[in-house]
């Protein structure tokens, strides 16, 4: 099943939401203030589709991506959730070679830093603790400047796990 991950700018927090879709219809609410508005946020460990042109057309306007790559990323992420049982979701090793899986299956490079995180991760290293440690390098690989959050300082995380 996917996990994704909102902020709520009124908490300046970030949930994660687990869904029973790979392409969810409606919009969650903060669980702590029950904001409605939430933004959507990319993961950690979070791939984006490559934006191709095809066909003499360009990118899409709304900044959707290329829709065939979504569906091959959705495609995979679904064929990865029927392989797993709840052990494997504690498991480093696995979780890297999912995290892999879905580099490939995006078209999306593996910065040095993944590659680092992917490798140690394969050695049973913490994902958390690599999360803390290559975080902020992996962000500024990735082009990444931070998620806005209401207050200006960087979003917290929150532990839990949502029904979306």
């Amino acid at each position: 099943m996917p996990i994704f991950e909102f902020l709520c700018r009124n908490c300046n927090r970030i949930y994660s939401f687990l869904s029973l879709s790979a392409s969810p219809n409606r919009q969650p609410t903060c669980p702590k203030c029950g904001a409605s508005e939430l933004t959507r946020v990319p993961s950690v460990f979070a791939v984006s589709t490559v934006q191709k042109k095809s066909a003499g057309k360009g990118p899409d306007p709304a900044g959707g991506g290329d829709d065939v790559a979504m569906q091959r990323l959705e495609q995979e992420a679904m064929r990865m959730a029927g392989e797993l049982d709840e052990k494997d979701a504690e498991d480093p090793r696995v979780m890297a070679r999912m995290m892999r899986r879905l580099a490939e299956a995006s078209g999306e490079a593996v910065t040095p830093t993944m590659d680092e995180m992917f490798r140690r991760m394969e050695s049973g290293e913490d994902p958390e603790a690599l999360e803390e440690e290559l975080g902020p390098r992996l962000e500024e690989e990735m082009g990444e400047e931070g998620v806005p959050g209401g207050s200006g300082a960087p979003p917290t995380r929150d532990d839990g796990l949502y029904d979306y």
